[in-house]
């Protein structure tokens, strides 16, 4: 038995949860997710009490089993309380801002970077080095993250880029001269 598949999923009293043709659906305050259940995976609601169970013990239902069970938890945390991504800009003159849902960056390079946020993301830019994303859906939001951090990362010298704001970058020393 998956570990993380046959741990039950509790659902908050402001969350409802339907299933319909084998698609599940979650609605909460902050909006509403899907998520298309796979080959083999069942779901059973007894009150505020999800449980997931497999037909087979193949390897591919096996690993669907706990998939499923972490994406529905993370759905139901979405449209509860939503996640979020920290990011901050480091390096003279580097800064961003959002205007819309067009994100752009001054990060070194001869021209600004310009980047669409999706739908289902809200970006938004504080003191111009400070970017928080925001959304209900937590593999979206890290996707987004992901793409922002990647126009620019830190590098290694002197740490200028796009980080994480809780991410540690490694210095590494110059050159000497012998």
């Amino acid at each position: 038995m998956s570990r993380i598949g046959k741990q039950p999923v509790r659902v908050p009293a402001d969350v409802t949860v339907t299933v319909a043709d084998g698609a599940v659906t979650v609605k909460g305050p902050k909006g509403e997710l899907s998520l298309r259940l796979p080959d083999g995976i069942s779901l059973a609601q007894e009150g505020a009490v999800i449980t997931l169970s497999r037909s087979g013990d193949s390897k591919q239902m096996r690993a669907d089993h706990g998939t499923t069970k972490a994406l529905l938890q993370n759905m139901v945390t979405g449209v509860k309380d939503g996640y979020s991504r920290e990011l901050e800009i480091q390096g003279v003159g580097f800064k961003g801002s959002v205007v819309g849902k067009q994100l752009t960056l001054n990060v070194g390079y001869s021209h600004p970077v310009e980047y669409t946020v999706p739908e289902g993301v809200e970006v938004s830019v504080t003191d111009g080095t400070q970017i928080k994303v925001s959304g209900i859906d937590k593999q979206l939001v890290g996707q987004v993250s992901a793409r922002i951090r990647s126009f620019r990362p830190p590098e290694p010298y002197k740490g200028k880029g796009v980080r994480y704001k809780d991410e540690h970058v490694q210095r590494k020393a110059g050159k000497t001269v012998t």
